[in-house]
């Protein structure tokens, strides 16, 4: 029989995970999807209008990686400290992409985004939400980074609780 009593820590892992695994596949979505309806960038235009009508910042972000990932990866460091060997340099691994993921978003996408829902379509917008979008690459690669961490920090979790 499978002991299903988990620990707080691993419930967190577990959330770290999952949530992370979702912030993944939400940022690839927004970015193929939604980012072509905000800027044209074959014509040079962007559109304010349409972005603030997807409004994706507060009716889903905001609920999934803003407060919810920035409190598990915070989290994820106290808990990661509390075990040992591979468990915990590949938790730690996972939070310390994670975080510098929540550093970048907080400091360059958020305030970036912010002032691109108010701006005109002119070349300078253009120019500014081009290179929101060139360095989305990057945050894309350290939330995949991190949730490739997490999910290896998950399997080395399940390994020493199979153990005796």
């Amino acid at each position: 029989m499978m002991n299903l009593k988990l620990s707080v820590g691993a419930i967190l892992l577990w959330l770290f995970v999952l949530n992370l695994g979702v912030a993944f596949g939400a940022g690839l979505y927004e970015h193929r999807i939604l980012l072509p309806r905000w800027l044209d960038a074959t014509g040079a235009h962007w559109n304010a209008e349409a972005a603030r009508q997807d409004n994706v910042g507060l009716r889903f972000w905001a609920f999934v990686s803003t407060g919810p990932l920035t409190l598990l990866t915070l989290a994820s460091f106290y808990f990661a400290t509390q075990v040992t060997g591979p468990l915990r340099l590949w938790w730690l691994v996972a939070a310390g992409v994670a975080l510098a993921d929540r550093l970048l978003t907080f400091s360059y996408f958020i305030p970036t985004m912010i002032r691109l829902l108010d701006a005109p379509d002119s070349p300078a917008s253009v120019a500014s939400a081009l290179r929101w979008s060139q360095v989305n690459h990057l945050r894309h690669t350290l939330v995949a980074v991190a949730w490739f961490a997490s999910l290896q920090a998950l399997s080395w979790l399940r390994l020493a609780q199979v153990r005796p």
